[in-house]
């Protein structure tokens, strides 16, 4: 699998295929490996799956992973590569990063999917008991850094919890092989921090304000939100489901049956299989 310079660092990526450059971008505390059982099954098009920078096999520089240094590599990423008229998948972070490159780079992006998503700001009292509690632990000094650090307990959580089916041995082993000291964890807690809960952190939400607008607005820019139900840990539920009907152009939703809230894990074929159908009904696999 081919590794990229970027910056002041390298980027991992998977890349098979040839067309229209499909960009599936992870989240926390995931990486490309999220996508394996997703790619084979989409479909013609370059396929492409990057780990965000410190994540994965991809470079752990000493920088303070905030949203703005994620999209900063992945924005060098794409010039790298001379990346141009993609679609981009998104989960979690991934999908406020894919929102974010193509509300600052609407002229390079043919189309957005996304699903389980940072799509905008939150409030506390609109989360569960458990997530706030959970938030609220990740946030506290000494906390935050035991439960993700030292424990590791916020990454074999996501992957015993946060799905339906806990993931077999290996594939867990592969999620963790990335982070064997608290060092190297320092990105997942940062991420976890970065939550835009209650107006905080500030300078977050007012990025996302910026890409929810052009969300809004872009109706020439076909969009498709992937949706799940049956579990508690799902951050787009009923509710959000539909705040993005209301607010957001050209969007289209596909509902992918039950699963937790990393459910590339739970659901492979049944994503892969909405994205295909809905690239193919709008196009966007054809050259530009």
């Amino acid at each position: 699998m081919p590794t990229i310079d970027v910056l002041d660092s390298a980027i991992h990526y998977l890349d098979t295929g040839t067309g229209t450059p499909i960009v599936f971008l992870h989240g926390n505390p995931a990486s490309s490996h999220l996508w394996r059982n997703v790619l084979p099954a989409v479909g013609p098009g370059r396929l492409l799956a990057p780990d965000l920078i410190g994540m994965g096999r991809s470079g752990k520089p000493a920088i303070d992973y905030s949203f703005a240094d994620h999209a900063a590599y992945l924005d060098a990423w794409f010039d790298a590569l001379g990346l141009r008229d993609v679609v981009l998948v998104g989960h979690d972070w991934g999908g406020a990063l894919a929102f974010d490159h193509a509300a600052r780079h609407p002229e390079r992006v043919r189309g957005i999917a996304f699903l389980e998503a940072v799509v905008r700001p939150m409030a506390s009292a609109d989360l569960s008991p458990q997530a706030r509690e959970r938030f609220e632990r990740v946030r506290t000094p000494g906390a935050g850094e035991r439960m993700v650090l030292e424990e590791n307990a916020f990454l074999r959580s996501a992957f015993t919890g946060g799905v339906r089916t806990p993931v077999a041995p290996a594939d867990l082993a592969a999620y963790l092989a990335p982070y064997p000291t608290p060092q190297s964890r320092r990105p997942l807690l940062a991420w976890a921090r970065q939550m835009p809960i209650d107006g905080e952190p500030a300078e977050l939400v007012a990025r996302i304000e910026h890409f929810d607008a052009w969300l809004a607005r872009s109706t020439d820019v076909p969009k498709l939100l992937l949706t799940f139900h049956g579990a508690p840990s799902l951050l787009i539920g009923d509710e959000a489901a539909a705040w993005c009907a209301r607010n957001i152009a050209a969007l289209e939703t596909a509902d992918c049956g039950e699963a937790g809230h990393h459910a590339p894990e739970d659901r492979p074929a049944e994503i892969a299989a909405a994205l295909s159908s809905w690239l193919d009904r709008t196009g966007l696999r054809a050259a530009a």
